[in-house]
């Protein structure tokens, strides 16, 4: 079957097209090579010195709520290394848990000291947190990252009017309970840590299957495997933030803010003007009791609760 003349295409002319692309595909591969990119359009020559990345410092001797991590193994050298580079290179979330620290460990340490738990585990609530009031795709919630059913279980009230897993001292107080059973069931910090993240009973299945009894030699599923060397990294940095090249000005971290406990045993009916008679407003009153979680405080059975007053210069940087 013939094509009519109108829809033949000159061989020379189609020749050309894909001999102009040929030469276009040339031009452009000729400007990077290799990797090697053309100084000019990536602005090289804006700069003094070209940024540079270097190797995080891995200590010659580390420890974790005073047990000797075993670093001489190579398997513990290369997984704490692993989160060293990623805690050292992950600048904004970093910056914010050294800035964070600043004003949240006065409050998480003297917790952790009263009831037994090694300093070491406030780094736990970094890696659970960020030290933010976040919630994970599970729903666990918090500081200390409970769920429902395991704050409820360690008399962390959970309702629709209040949360008590935002609220950072009676939270903490309920990982310190947890964490001390955990001590108690595996007579070791390290895997008291662990459990915190993967539940007593799955470690101990763990622990019988492989006939092992430490964290260093368990074999785990990559989110518990790493863990403890994620907190451990984050001690390590947050202790030592300037030769892990975080370099932050005193005055630049999130300083302590005064406030004064509010006791109260009644429904308040309407917080916006409860914070009013404090000289404050309704979203400082937010922000220092987030386990409230309505726009009232409802209070049938005449419970005290406790309410964090800001001061009223609280705002001011």
């Amino acid at each position: 079957m013939s094509i009519p003349n109108k829809t033949k295409i000159p061989l020379l002319i189609v020749s050309g097209v894909f001999l102009g692309l040929i030469i276009a595909t040339i031009l452009m591969s000729s400007t990077i090579s290799d990797g090697n990119v053309n100084p000019k359009n990536n602005n090289i020559e804006l700069y003094d010195t070209p940024y540079q990345v270097f190797q995080p410092t891995v200590p010659t001797e580390v420890w974790f709520a005073d047990e000797k991590v075993p670093i001489e193994f190579f398997d513990v050298y290369e997984s704490l290394d692993r989160e060293l580079i990623i805690n050292t290179y992950r600048h904004s979330s970093t910056i914010l848990y050294v800035k964070r620290a600043k004003r949240y460990f006065p409050i998480i340490e003297p917790i952790l000291q009263a009831n037994g738990i090694p300093d070491d585990f406030k780094y736990l609530c970094v890696a659970e947190s960020g030290l933010d009031h976040a919630i994970s795709p599970a729903g666990a919630t918090g500081f200390w990252q409970f769920m429902k059913t395991t704050g409820r279980e360690y008399n962390l009230e959970v309702n629709n009017y209040i949360d008590e897993r935002y609220n950072i001292i009676k939270t903490t107080s309920a990982a310190c309970n947890y964490l001390n059973n955990a001590y108690k069931k595996f007579g070791n910090w390290t895997l008291a840590a662990v459990s915190y993240n993967m539940g007593m009973a799955g470690l101990q299945r763990r622990l019988d299957q492989q006939k092992v009894d430490n964290y260093w030699d368990l074999y785990l599923t990559p989110e518990p495997a790493r863990y403890v060397y994620r907190i451990v990294a984050l001690k390590i940095v947050m202790s030592n933030p300037e030769l892990y090249g975080f370099n932050i000005p005193t005055e630049d971290l999130y300083h302590p803010i005064n406030y004064y406990p509010i006791i109260v045993d009644t429904t308040i009916n309407n917080l916006q003007e409860f914070a009013l008679k404090f000289g404050i407003n309704y979203k400082l009153l937010k922000i220092f009791n987030p386990w409230i979680r309505d726009t009232m405080l409802m209070n049938r059975s005449g419970k005290e609760y406790t309410l964090i007053i800001p001061d009223t210069t609280a705002r001011v940087r």
